[in-house]
C-alpha cells in the first residue's frame, strides 16, 4: 500500500512539473487525461487502503456499494417501463446485497450460482408476472446484463480475500491489491503505448483511442510488472511467471471490458455513465476492467492454487 502511494505521489510530483514548463514537448490533452487518472487513483486507493486495514467485512461493504452504484448507474442509462419496477427492487435490494453476503461468509457454492441461475430465473418470470410485454426480452437482457456485469463479475474482487485456508493460508489482502493494481496500470499502459505515431486502431466505430499498439505494448508491460511484484501473489518464487501470466490476463480482460462498455455507451449515445467522478464519467467507468478481470483472475488464482502449493 506505502510503494503504491508513494507512486501516487511521485506521479503527482511529475504533473506538477511538466505543468510549470511553458513549452513543454508533451500534448497538453494528454497531460489533462493523465493528471484525471492521477486523482482518480488517488480517490480509488486511498479509499482500497483504508477498507483494507479495516478489515475483509469493510472491503466487502465497499466493493458491495461500488456494486450498487455502478449497477445503478448502467440501468438508468437506458429507459424502464412501470413493469420493470417492481422487478428492479428485487434485484437492488435482495440480490445485490446477498452476493456480498454470501462473498463474506464464504460460501462459494452459493455465491457462484446465485445470480447466473436464481436471479436470472427471477428477472423475467417477474417481469413477465406484470404482463407487459413490449420489448421485453430487450428488457430482461439489460437488466441481466447489468446484474452480471456490475455485481456478479464485481463480487469476485473481495471474493480474493476468500482464497486461503487453513490448510493454504495466503496473504490474501495482498492479492487483491495486487489484482486491482495490475488492473489500473494495464488502463495506463494501455492508453500511454496507444500513443505512439504508428497507431492501428482496433475498433474505429466503438473506441478509436484503443489501438494494437496499445493492447500488446501495455499487455506486454503489465506482464513484466507482475512478474516483479510476484511476492504479492501466493505463489512461489520460482513460479514468477505465473504472476505475468495472471497479470496478462488481466490485461486482456481488463481490454475487453473497456471496449464492451464503450459500445454500451456508443448504443445510448452517451460519454460517460455518470458524473460521480469529475473528469471521468461514473463509478462504473472507473471499474468497468475490474468487473471483467475479476472474475477470470479469481478462477484462474484458485484453479491454480490446486496445483502449485
Amino acid at each position: 500500500m506505502v510503494g503504491v502511494l508513494v507512486l501516487l505521489g511521485a506521479a503527482t510530483f511529475a504533473l506538477r512539473a511538466l505543468k510549470r514548463q511553458t513549452e513543454a514537448s508533451i500534448n497538453p490533452a494528454i497531460l489533462e487525461t493523465f493528471r484525471l487518472r492521477v486523482r482518480a487513483w488517488w480517490i480509488l486507493f486511498s479509499t482500497l487502503a483504508a477498507a483494507l486495514l479495516l478489515g475483509p467485512v469493510v472491503t466487502t461493504i465497499l466493493f458491495g456499494l461500488l456494486a450498487f452504484w455502478a449497477l445503478r448507474e448502467f440501468i438508468t442509462l437506458t429507459p424502464t417501463r412501470p413493469g420493470d419496477h417492481r422487478t428492479l427492487f428485487w434485484v437492488f435490494f435482495l440480490f445485490t446485497p446477498l452476493q456480498f453476503v454470501l462473498v463474506g461468509m464464504g460460501e462459494y457454492q452459493l455465491y457462484s450460482i446465485a445470480i447466473p441461475v436464481y436471479a436470472f430465473l427471477f428477472i423475467p418470470a417477474r417481469i413477465a408476472m406484470d404482463g407487459d410485454h413490449k420489448r421485453f426480452l430487450e428488457r430482461t437482457a439489460k437488466i441481466q446484463a447489468g446484474l452480471l456485469i456490475c455485481v456478479y463479475c464485481l463480487s469476485y474482487a473481495p471474493a480474493l480475500l476468500t482464497l486461503g485456508t487453513v490448510e493454504r493460508p495466503i496473504n490474501s489482502t495482498g492479492l487483491l491489491l495486487f489484482f486491482v493494481v495490475m488492473v489500473q496500470l494495464s488502463d495506463v499502459l494501455q492508453y500511454a503505448w496507444a500513443q505512439i505515431p504508428s497507431r492501428h486502431v482496433i475498433v474505429p466505430t466503438i473506441s478509436p483511442s484503443r489501438t494494437w499498439e496499445g493492447l500488446l505494448g501495455g499487455t506486454i508491460s503489465t506482464s513484466l510488472l507482475g512478474a516483479v511484484l510476484w511476492w504479492a501473489t501466493p505463489f512461489p518464487g520460482g513460479y514468477f511467471w505465473l504472476a505475468a501470466l495472471l497479470s496478462a490476463v488481466i490485461a486482456l480482460m481488463g481490454f475487453a471490458g473497456g471496449l464492451t462498455m464503450s459500445a454500451i455507451k456508443r448504443d445510448r449515445g452517451v460519454q460517460d455513465f455518470g458524473t460521480l467522478v469529475e473528469g471521468h464519467g461514473g463509478v462504473l467507468d472507473r471499474i468497468d476492467s475490474i468487473c471483467f478481470a475479476a472474475p477470470v483472475f479469481f478462477h484462474l488464482t484458485r484453479w491454480l492454487l490446486t496445483y502449485f502449493p
